[in-house]
């Protein structure tokens, strides 16, 4: 069998792997919102790629000018939605082929995937218009060339980074810090002469005749660093050569006073330090609220009010929301025992809800000093804090009724991805839009200062209700048990 009869062989294998999943059916729901939502992005880059023509003067090589925005934003966007073929590599490895041949097909792809194309919807319109412009013929087909070349580096670029990350998320940092290097100059002149002297000189390296050979050469050194990389780290994890023991047990002894609540609080605290995919969450997390915190409180970036409010709502709800979408999920590995005694999961939920309502005191705190340069209020800090520990929470723990599907605790390369259905995906978009569409409405009718006491009403009538509604996710679960108990053992790893 030849190189290309495999490629076709393993595309189909893994087209049959999503068709037989447990979670197929309900997977449909989520290709729904994401074909909805990939045509949406698509309106957004021929809206914007038509902005970028207007500013080129009939001129190419503004939208290679553009580009350490654009892999930014095409860095995010795959840090969120992609992950690494390691998953779909696993099945393969002990087959009798080359190890190396599944790794460069899944790599291939990477190369060809619809979603490298979707960037076309950007750079097409955006040759068009300065090709009418008057842009030579040669220098516009070169540019476009060039965009959608540097788009497919970027996703091994992407793979590079998230295989590094995955063993350790303090890899985040140099991530970051490889996507500020083209900006570097402007920490030396910040002035509107030297952004625009930058933007010229990308435009001119970008328009050289070399530069698609060099991008051409990088993508190809790329490509065989990440198939070592992708086979390395895939084996490793198989073979489970790197695990390490133990070396010091903590044991929170102040929580035995809570009962049973406290002994689950020890197991979620524990989970968050020790498990590698909940623990890169966690920090991941709280990586973000710092950085979001810091720009809110301390830059002039977002001084506007709502603008203000709107990131301030995602620094106390972040972490809850990326932390319990999943809820159940980690439990679907020992799920069995947790059924054997009576109302064992509510007491679960109860420790999950004041684990992650206490979480919010780091968030808190981070943005205090805000309030005595005079940027926030007290009331604005508290009213978000119990909004999200009280409203926030009672969304997203609606979610344990729903979720049926093993989060793995250790695996990163070889994880399967997570699918979702329609319940649970309106519930996610409930969490994430409802405190916005309150402040939002709050400051249209009351203002925001009556708007922050009704919050902070609403949360704290949330929190002293939490045994009520926990009692009635439990008994929805247990209404569920059969359907969630079959799901959690069929996608067990």
């Amino acid at each position: 069998m030849n190189q290309f009869k495999l490629y076709k062989l393993l595309r189909k294998n893994t087209n049959l792997s999503y068709k037989r999943s447990p979670a197929f059916e309900q997977n449909k729901w989520a290709k729904v919102l994401i074909y909805m939502g990939g045509a949406m992005f698509v309106m957004y880059l021929i809206l914007y790629g038509g902005i970028i023509a207007t500013t080129a003067d009939g001129e190419a090589g503004r939208m290679i000018s553009m580009m350490p925005v654009i892999l930014l934003i095409d860095f995010v966007l795959r840090f969120i939605f992609q992950t690494t073929p390691g998953m779909m590599v696993k099945p393969y490895i002990l087959q009798p082929i080359s190890r190396y041949t599944a790794i460069e097909c899944f790599l291939l792809s990477e190369h060809i995937s619809g979603y490298n194309l979707l960037w076309l919807a950007m750079f097409l319109p955006y040759s068009m218009i300065i090709l009418i412009a008057g842009a030579g013929f040669w220098a516009v087909l070169l540019e476009l060339i060039a965009s959608e070349l540097m788009i497919i580096l970027n996703s091994q670029i992407y793979l590079f980074f998230r295989t590094l990350i995955n063993r350790k998320i303090l890899w985040l940092i140099p991530a970051f810090a490889f996507y500020a290097l083209p900006y570097s100059p402007l920490l030396f002149n910040h002035k509107k002469s030297a952004i625009e002297k930058l933007i010229d000189t990308y435009a001119a390296i970008g328009s050289g005749w070399y530069f698609v050979p060099v991008l051409i050469l990088i993508l190809v050194a790329l490509f065989y660093v990440n198939r070592a990389f992708q086979f390395k780290y895939v084996y490793e994890e198989i073979s489970k050569s790197k695990e390490r023991q133990l070396k010091h047990v903590s044991q929170f002894r102040f929580l035995e006073k809570f009962g049973i609540v406290g002994e689950y609080i020890k197991i979620e605290l524990k989970s968050n330090l020790r498990n590698k995919t909940m623990r890169s969450r966690c920090i991941m997390s709280l990586t973000l609220i710092v950085v979001f915190s810091l720009l809110v409180a301390y830059t002039p970036m977002y001084d506007n009010e709502l603008m203000q409010n709107f990131w301030c709502v995602y620094c106390f709800a972040i972490y809850g929301v990326t932390a319990l979408i999943k809820i159940m999920g980690q439990e679907g590995n020992y799920i069995d025992l947790l059924m054997t005694h009576h109302e064992n999961i509510i007491a679960l939920l109860k420790a999950k809800f004041w684990f992650y309502s206490l979480i919010l005191v780091i968030p808190f705190l981070i943005m205090l000093p805000a309030v005595f340069t005079g940027k926030f209020t007290l009331l604005m800090l508290f009213a978000y804090m119990l909004i999200t520990a009280g409203f926030l929470h009672f969304i997203i723990f609606q979610l344990a009724v729903y979720n049926k599907q093993t989060l793995p605790l250790q695996q990163k390369m070889t994880a399967k991805g997570n699918f979702e259905n329609g319940m649970q995906i309106v519930i996610e978009m409930v969490a994430l839009f409802g405190p916005i569409l309150m402040t939002g409405l709050g400051y249209l009718l009351i203002g925001l200062t009556n708007t922050y006491i009704v919050m902070c009403i609403i949360g704290l009538g949330f929190i002293a209700t939490h045994t009520i509604w926990i009692r009635n996710i439990y008994n929805r679960m247990m209404e569920r048990k059969y359907e969630n108990l079959e799901g959690f053992h069929s996608t067990r790893q």
